[in-house]
This record gives C-alpha cells, structure tokens and sequence, in this order.
C-alpha cells in the first residue's frame, strides 16, 4: 500500500546497482583465497599452503623484523580453511551493511582495516613478550577487522536483538551488548588458557585488539567522547547546545538562544532509520526510494557529529 504513495515508490534505476564496500571487500577475499589455493601444492583440499604467500604476505614477528610492515594490512585478506573465510564473511555481511549505511563507505573501511592492523600488533606483541606461549607462527584472517565491526555495532545498536547459529547449527538469541561482552571473555579466556581448548590455532589478542579499536572509534570518532562507557554510544553534543528535558523524551535546545527542539540521535535512528535498514536486509539497497537515502544520509551526518 505503502507503493502506491509517490513519495515512497521505489526510484527506477538504469544500469547495475552501485556495489557496496561491504561486497566489494567479501569479493576480494573469495578471490584472494582462490588464488591461494590455486598455488597451494595440494589444492583440491582447499587448504592454502603456500610458504612464499605465508612467508611474505602473513603476518609474523619475524616478518615485520624484516621490515615486511605491509603484512600488517596483507594479512587481513588471507585465510586458512575455508571454514576460516566464510565465517569472517558472515560476520563481515551482517554487521557490516548497516555501519557502511551509517558511516559511509570511507570511515567504515577505516574502521575496518584499522581494527585488523590493531589486532595484528596486539597479536604480535604477545608472541614478542610470551614467545614460549605464543610460537611465532604465521597470522591471516580478517577476524580482527570483523570484530571491529561486531564492537562498533553493539556499541551504537547494544539493545538490537541477534539470531545466531552457534556453531552454525544451534539458534540462539542476545542482544548485541550481550555479543560483544561474551566475544570479550571469550577472547580474553583464550589469551589466558591458551593452551587449552579456549586457544588453539585461534590469535584470541588480535580480536581483543580488534574489539578495543571497534569501541575506540565508536567514542572518539563518532561521538567525540573519551569518558562516556554507557551504551549506546551517541555523537557528541555541539557545545552550543545543552540537554533538557521535554516531556518523557530528551532534546537538544541552545545554550545561548532558544530555538526549535530537534528529536535525539537515538529516537531519530529508532523510528527513521531502523526500518530503512530492515527494508535494505529484506530487499537490498537498491530498494531504497530517494527520500530513505536521505535520511540514511542524514543519520550518517548525526553519528559523525557533522
């Protein structure tokens, strides 16, 4: 019914939809990872093992001793199994989409390969200071990028209610606060008892590294704030401005002037964007009318404080 207003039919386009960086970045780690196996030396295992490509392009302790500083960026786009990549790339698909619609296409991506170079150092330095722990053995995977994004959605969406598959089979319900929490301790258990069942082969101090820099970006770049630790995250307030209440919600009004109140970041996101961002999940981007893009425009302006 919703169609058959002019303002919310759908725009016609002519020629493919722009590609999202989201899908642009998944693509380029299948196409990585095909080349990987195509030079590994049993390749119908799908099991990458190039040495050169491990030598040079995963990230190590020794490697980056040898000034191979670019291991710090390659190493995101490189993956052990098959398992390995399509479990980064869910997680990279989900909670990607809605923080590219939200901070655009450029600050996502710093986000993104920002988290991934912190966790590779995070992960190196405790191969440096406890190497009879943590062998210096070769690093890939974009887990720490994807756990950049997980930390950065739970802190601006921590109330959204997620379906997971545990182990790709069990359903289960949480909160994304709740993710992000549960993520940590597992991580952190993982570092702690790394010899156990909480460690393995899995570089436990690059997600925590990428985590800290999800929730890093979230409060200083977003919002602006260093000292804030609530959920959610909100941009900064302009200093102009001050908080006062007005009826059960919160709105913004001038310090110095009086002037008309605008809703609040967060009603604004709950009752505009948060359906634009289901009807994109239901039916892609390419779905959305002029006046949606709009407002996801707007709402990116709002969480960068612009």
């Amino acid at each position: 019914m919703l169609e058959d207003r002019d303002y919310m039919r759908q725009p016609e386009y002519r020629g493919a939809a722009r590609w999202s960086a989201t899908t642009i970045l998944l693509a380029t780690f299948a196409t990585v990872f095909v080349a990987e196996i195509a030079v590994s030396p049993m390749p119908r295992l799908l099991i990458p093992g190039n040495r050169f490509c491990y030598d040079y392009f995963a990230l190590s302790l020794d490697g980056l001793r040898h000034g191979f500083v670019w291991q710090l960026l390659t190493y995101q786009f490189m993956h052990a199994s098959l398992w390995h990549i399509f479990g980064n790339s869910l997680a990279i698909y989900f909670f990607g989409r809605e923080l590219e619609i939200l901070l655009g296409w450029k600050k996502y991506l710093t986000l993104f390969f920002t988290s991934g170079v912190v966790g590779g150092i995070f992960q190196v330095l405790t191969t440096k200071i406890w190497p009879e722990i943590f062998p210096d053995a070769g690093v890939v995977g974009a887990s720490a990028g994807a756990f950049g994004l997980v930390a950065a959605f739970a802190m601006i969406y921590p109330e959204r209610e997620l379906m997971l598959l545990l182990f790709f089979v069990i359903p289960l319900r949480m909160r994304a606060k709740t993710l992000l929490v549960f993520s940590a301790v597992l991580a952190v258990a993982g570092v702690v008892f790394s010899e156990s069942v909480f460690g393995g082969n899995v570089a436990n101090a690059a997600h925590i590294g990428g985590m800290l820099t999800g929730i890093f970006y979230v409060r200083k770049v977003i919002q602006g704030n260093w000292f804030q630790w609530k959920f959610p995250a909100r941009p900064a307030r302009p200093r102009a401005f001050a908080a006062t209440p007005a009826g059960k919600g919160k709105f913004w009004r001038s310090a110095a002037r009086p002037s008309d109140e605008e809703i609040s970041t967060d009603q604004f996101l709950q009752k505009e964007v948060d359906p634009i961002l289901d009807k994109i999940s239901a039916h892609g981007i390419q779905s959305l009318t002029e006046r949606e893009r709009q407002i996801l425009e707007s709402a990116r302006r709002k969480m960068s404080g612009s």
